[in-house]
């Protein structure tokens, strides 16, 4: 197995990124991979702790995790980072940091799918005005322009989806 990877998912709140990454982490360990996962709820409780969203704050923390990534694989781990990350020339940087080993994987939903399944209702109070600047309410979601995989997470199974992955990563050499 070829190691030494940045899986970065990027997409909407609700989209389905944490699930599939750790179907993703799972079967990478089970093949022996070394794998770390950095997901943008967990990384804003400890390495981001005091960032706001604004603008310049969501840079900050996909940059923090970028540079995390970047470290990783270059020492042969399989980096997951499940972050919306919302601005596609934030993510390009990060992405031009790794010297062509990362994965840019766009976990694509409509946003009422993305509502309809809000487990944290954030949706709801963005909806109702009482959080601001929420991604794809009154903040934007920048799409990829050209992400090595889509996944449409309302037409496939979670399952179905981390299977897609792991055969592009089997086609392009990295297991």
């Amino acid at each position: 197995m070829s190691t030494g990877l940045t899986i970065w998912f990027t997409g909407l709140s609700g989209a389905g990124k944490s699930t599939i990454s750790e179907i993703i982490e799972r079967e990478l360990r089970a093949l022996g991979g070394n794998v770390e996962v950095l997901d943008g709820d967990v990384v804003r409780t400890h390495l981001s702790k005091g960032l706001g969203f604004s603008k310049e704050d969501r840079d900050t923390n996909i940059r923090r995790i970028g540079w995390v990534c970047e470290v990783l694989s270059r020492n042969g781990v399989f980096a997951i980072a499940a972050a919306i990350s919302p601005y596609r020339a934030v993510r390009d940087e990060v992405r031009e940091r790794h010297s062509g080993r990362f994965f840019e994987v766009f976990v694509d939903v409509p946003l009422d799918v993305a509502i309809a399944r809000d487990t944290k209702g954030l949706y709801k109070k963005a909806l109702a005005g009482e959080i601001k600047g929420f991604t794809g309410i009154d903040d934007p979601y920048e799409p990829p322009l050209d992400p090595e995989l889509v996944i449409h997470t309302d037409q496939e199974t979670p399952a179905a989806s981390a299977e897609r992955i792991l055969a592009a990563l089997r086609t392009l050499g990295y297991l």
